[in-house]
């Protein structure tokens, strides 16, 4: 394990209620490893193509390694806004910046066989758009790609074990609202 995904691994997040009411704060594989509800967020980026950015998390996380998913993810720090940690975590992952918009949460728990972990998160969704070249943080992402939606949906169709659960569940939600 390389120091990045140690210092990662020991990050501390919020745990909440499903309203979003702050219960206190707890390391992060703790959280994982017991299933406590915490907040996390996670980036949508489209280019002016109308396509979608994914990324195949690396093959060295110490959960959901190797699953393909949204542009980015994480969890807001203590006292850090929703807002805020998706913007830091885009550029940490991807490197660059771009004006990202809020457009909803939801709640899910979902476990992983892999590594014995639950991710159980109050999910505030972003989406934005870039068109520039970029170099993504190959110790936090093993490749991505660009991809209409019409193409991915077919793809989880005939693929499902290949994305993450939360992935899916953003998808239908971006579908339910028009955003795709």
């Amino acid at each position: 394990m390389n120091e990045m995904e140690d210092l990662d691994k020991q990050e501390i997040v919020v745990l909440v209620n499903d309203k979003d009411e702050v219960l206190g704060y707890i390391e992060k594989l703790d959280a994982h490893e017991k299933g406590l509800l915490h907040r996390a967020i996670s980036v949508i980026i489209f280019n002016d193509k109308g396509e979608m950015l994914i990324q195949q998390r690396g093959l060295n996380k110490y959960h959901w390694a190797g699953i393909w998913s949204n542009t980015c993810c994480s969890h807001p720090r203590k006292e850090e806004s929703y807002q805020h940690a998706a913007e830091r975590r885009l550029f940490e992952e991807l490197g660059f910046k771009t004006p990202l918009k809020e457009a909803f949460h939801f709640i899910y728990k979902a476990y992983d066989n892999d590594s014995g972990l639950t991710e159980h998160e109050y999910d505030t969704v972003f989406t934005g758009t870039f068109n520039n070249s970029f170099e993504f943080n190959k110790d936090e992402i093993e490749a991505i790609e660009w991809i209409q939606p019409a193409a991915l949906e077919e793809d989880i169709k005939m693929h499902p074990e290949k994305y993450s659960f939360w992935f899916k569940i953003i998808l239908n939600e971006l579908k339910n609202k028009n955003i795709i």
